[in-house]
């Protein structure tokens, strides 16, 4: 299933940002990126400036991701958000730098997310997002997902593991008819058949890869794995 993302995003630009400070050799983001994130640009863009000061200082991103941020990065996580609910609650697993959380926070204001994050200075650093682009929306949970109780009606996740074990860590958080939404690579079938068995031990309806087409032409491909209502 192949699907092109539009532009979206729903937040209130904030005057207060300062224009982007990334250096000539950090990748800009194009036109089409600006159209895809909509009203919701300017957090974007104070995001990527962070990561960019700070990112790699703070173990958070590689310096041979940099240069392409925007693309492999924060375009990469804006892909789930065509398969988000219409209302409700999130949980983003593993958030790490923020990717796909912060990217999902700042992009439906209208979803209550929740980070869920082990390691203490990934967490400090999300709370620090959190402050500077003003995400009301968002809850910062330090511990391991097997341990909330919550119930979501979405659990995002991207390079945290294999789909398999990713089932295993997330199923008990998706409420009747919520989805687990994962973002993979070129091998997302390898991992959906190598899947098959713990998804359906889990109760889960079989998984559905849908695959997006972001700003330049690069395909994401999003797992949904839902879990069936009643």
């Amino acid at each position: 299933m192949t699907s092109q993302i539009m532009p979206g995003g729903s937040q209130e630009p904030d005057a207060a940002l300062q224009p982007s400070q990334v250096a000539e050799d950090f990748e800009q983001p194009t036109e089409e990126m600006r159209e895809l994130f909509g009203i919701a640009f300017s957090a974007a863009e104070h995001f990527a400036d962070m990561l960019v000061a700070e990112g790699e200082l703070r173990g958070l991103v590689g310096p041979r991701e940099l240069p392409r941020l925007w693309s492999r990065h924060i375009v990469n996580s804006a892909a789930v958000v065509p398969f988000l609910p219409r209302q409700g609650s999130v949980a983003d697993v593993g958030s790490g730098a923020g990717f796909p959380g912060i990217v999902v926070a700042f992009m439906r204001p209208d979803l209550e997310v929740t980070l869920i994050e082990t390691m203490e200075r990934r967490v400090e650093w999300l709370d620090l997002v959190v402050t500077e682009l003003d995400l009301d929306n968002v809850t910062l949970r330090r511990a391991r997902a097997e341990e909330i109780k919550d119930r979501y009606d979405a659990v995002t996740a991207r390079a945290v593991a294999n789909l398999s074990k990713l089932v295993r860590l997330t199923s008990g958080l998706l409420r009747p008819g919520g989805s687990l939404l994962a973002l993979k690579g070129v091998k997302a079938q390898q991992e959906v058949d190598d899947a098959t068995y713990v998804i359906k031990k889990a109760k889960l309806e079989p998984a559905v890869i849908h695959e997006v087409v972001t700003p330049g032409e690069e395909l994401t491909r999003v797992v949904e794995v839902r879990r069936r209502r009643g």
